[in-house]
């Protein structure tokens, strides 16, 4: 090993040593626990360098050193191989997620299984509306004057409106409207669907176009224009197993995980199913996250349906999380991909 080789393993001794025990990791730990093939003096020097650079701290007088933000920084730049999940490991997955019976179940068993696997926050977003494709509409007659209208996308996800008309409607007329509907909308996508639907009041017969228009207006409005972003999360226990990973507030963290709009937010540069992205302290953009490290990632096997990751503190198993993120990710894309 040249000098920076044997630094950076330096650093991934630290960092390995710190995430295991919680304790500043000093030259004859790693001496001792890594096989560097160099004294405890060269070790010192190189922490030195480390330090000097930035990429580790010394929290307290005569103590070992902690990697700092930027430290882990250049420890996850640096991951040639990410730790894969072992066969146990993966059979395990496969099984839990294939007993899903429904979307829903899919979204609580993966949020489940991220927060077991990475003992961190875990959270799903719902597959996005609006990157869907149409599968279904159904409409169904509540009362003569009023029609439930059910969406069903090519992600499973489904989402029903009631429809006050103003006027009554025979069988024959809902049987018109849901084979207008469909039309428009059956294996197209939301953006297309939209354009179809609106033009639809136009081509609808004279005795049902102002029902159309009020149904029309209301699939637009609601469930294309302003899809409900849908969250799920699990593990928030986990942040409290080791209060002292943040420095700043832990409640301040468990708060701004409640807001929907932060956690999307750390679920918004997950655009790419096959990358996980992390995001360590400081480099994350709401500031009561700053105390934590973000892993996310698109899912979906063609197209990326929606977002997940965990939320943990800096000092976390970054290899083995992002392998978990990563698999949970391409097996739920799999699953939905196959619905």
């Amino acid at each position: 090993m040249n000098a920076d080789e044997r630094r950076f393993a330096v650093l991934r001794a630290i960092v390995a040593d710190y995430v295991s025990t919680h304790e500043p990791v000093g030259s004859k730990m790693i001496v001792d626990r890594h096989n560097l093939g160099v004294s405890s003096a060269t070790v010192r020097n190189d922490m030195a360098v480390l330090e000097e650079d930035g990429l580790i701290a010394q929290p307290h007088t005569s103590a070992g050193r902690v990697p700092t933000d930027k430290g882990y920084r250049m420890f996850v730049d640096q991951l040639v191989q990410v730790k894969p999940l072992s066969a146990a490991e993966k059979r395990a997955v496969t099984a839990f997620l294939d007993g899903a019976v429904d979307l829903d179940d899919v979204m609580r068993r993966s949020v489940r299984l991220l927060a077991q696997l990475t003992r961190q926050v875990a959270i799903v977003q719902y597959p996005t509306l609006t990157r869907s494709t149409v599968r279904h509409c159904e409409v169904v007659a509540l009362t003569p004057a009023r029609l439930m209208l059910v969406l069903i996308t090519d992600s499973g996800r489904v989402d029903q409106r009631v429809v006050d008309l103003g006027q009554v409607l025979d069988d024959d007329d809902v049987a018109a409207v849901r084979g207008l509907l469909g039309g428009a909308l059956t294996g197209r996508p939301l953006a297309a669907a939209s354009a179809a639907v609106a033009e639809l009041p136009g081509a609808a017969p004279a005795e049902l176009r102002e029902v159309v228009t009020v149904v029309a207006t209301v699939l637009i409005e609601t469930l294309v224009e302003h899809p409900e972003e849908r969250l799920v999360l699990g593990g928030t226990g986990n942040l409290t197993r080791n209060v002292a990973d943040f420095p700043g507030s832990l409640r301040t963290v468990l708060e701004a995980l409640e807001e929907q709009v932060v956690v999307l937010k750390l679920l918004a540069a997950a655009q790419d199913p096959g990358t996980v992205t992390v995001r360590i302290g400081e480099e994350n953009e709401a500031e009561e996250m700053r105390d934590t490290s973000v892993l996310s990632i698109g899912y979906g096997a063609d197209t990326v349906l929606g977002g997940m990751g965990v939320v943990g503190p800096t000092r976390m198993d970054y290899p083995g999380s992002i392998a978990a993120v990563h698999a949970v990710a391409r097996y739920v894309g799999e699953i939905l991909a196959g619905r």
